[in-house]
């Protein structure tokens, strides 16, 4: 096993001098490019952390220990669960951002290791539905579309635009939620218009190619792509700059966070890259070798609340009127927004899938 992880680790700094050389390909795009708000970066960082919760009654009612913050007050209203393909996300309301909000759960991270592995051989062997050339890898388009998790996140969506109104709709994810976030974004700018969806991810993967990038970042233009120092996700699967309609292709914008300064002079930098997606001046200007930096970003743990390597869930049985299990154990939980359920008595119940 060290000398399959050491051979990876080989061939990921052989793409990056392959792949880091040169400035990307040039992204077609019409559209006019956001502006980044720190703050609110800061905000959907702590959502995407608590999303990782795998305490259903903590997480549901938003007591859980990553439930505050910048996030106190947020309002569950849809809460999905698919233990067998170990999938988690939410819906609910944030009345300080006047906003839906929507967070994904990437990797459990006693299997991350493994996932980066099988992430590195990711083949680009799927049409991406009426995007001309757009490629992406099935699992990834397969994991928010073909899943319950897209139904469960239109039915709260729809739940939450017809009681609040036309809210915004701000969709986040760390690692391989990062991805299903940005598959999600797509479809509700698709259905509810460009301007009404925003993507903030957090040390995702690549998940399509060069056309793909272009068609994303023309449909949801309000994306910001943060990547950390030396995290080795956003490097996978591998961009080969000589091959630029042939590999993946990353879509802007990224946000590369970094530190500068020696001993105890350290600045933290927050450094808006150019629209090519792949700028060689950010996350591409070094080696993505660090699994550490892909479990920290400004400052706030990502990753699973358990050791486990299992989908472990914690649920208290007085949940069980607020949603349904089907025969392969995933269940969605709703309620009607502004409908107290803090008086819920905590009754856990360990579950091993």
């Amino acid at each position: 096993m060290e000398q399959r992880w050491r051979l990876l680790m080989m061939m990921i700094v052989m793409s990056f001098f392959l792949g880091s050389s040169a400035r990307g390909l040039k992204l077609k795009t019409k559209v006019e490019s956001p502006r980044y708000n720190h703050t609110l970066a800061r905000t959907m960082v702590e959502y995407a952390s608590a999303v990782y919760t795998a305490d259903s009654t903590e997480l549901f009612t938003w007591t859980c220990s990553r439930c505050d913050g910048l996030t106190k007050g947020f309002e569950v209203i849809e809460l999905i669960v698919d233990v067998q393909n170990c999938l988690q996300a939410f819906v609910g309301v944030a009345d300080d951002l006047n906003a839906i909000v929507i967070a994904f759960r990437g990797t459990q991270e006693t299997s991350i290791q493994n996932w980066i592995e099988d992430l590195f051989w990711k083949q680009l062997d799927f049409d991406y539905p009426d995007c001309s050339g757009g490629k992406v890898h099935h699992g990834f388009f397969n994991a928010y579309n073909n899943t319950i998790v897209r139904s469960g996140i239109l039915d709260g969506v729809s739940r939450a635009k017809a009681i609040y109104g036309d809210l915004d709709i701000m969709v986040t994810g760390h690692s391989m939620g990062g991805a299903m976030a940005a598959f999600c974004g797509l479809d509700l700018a698709l259905i509810y218009g460009s301007k009404n969806v925003q993507v903030t991810t957090f040390g995702m993967p690549r998940i399509g190619n060069a056309a793909f990038a272009s068609y994303y970042s023309e449909v949801v233009p309000n994306t910001f792509r943060v990547t950390h120092e030396h995290d080795l996700v956003p490097h996978l699967p591998p961009y080969y700059q000589y091959f630029p309609q042939k590999t993946y292709h990353h879509f802007p914008r990224e946000v590369w966070l970094y530190n500068i300064g020696l001993g105890f002079l350290i600045y933290p930098v927050e450094k808006i890259c150019d629209d090519s997606g792949e700028d060689p001046d950010c996350s591409r200007s070094v080696s993505g070798n660090s699994i550490s930096d892909h479990l920290t970003y400004f400052g706030v743990e990502m990753g699973c609340d358990t050791t486990s390597s299992k989908c472990k869930i914690v649920m208290s049985p007085s949940l069980a009127s607020y949603g349904k299990e089907d025969d392969y154990g995933n269940f969605i939980l709703s309620r009607v927004p502004s409908k107290s359920v803090s008086k819920i008595i905590p009754e856990p119940r360990m579950r091993d899938h």
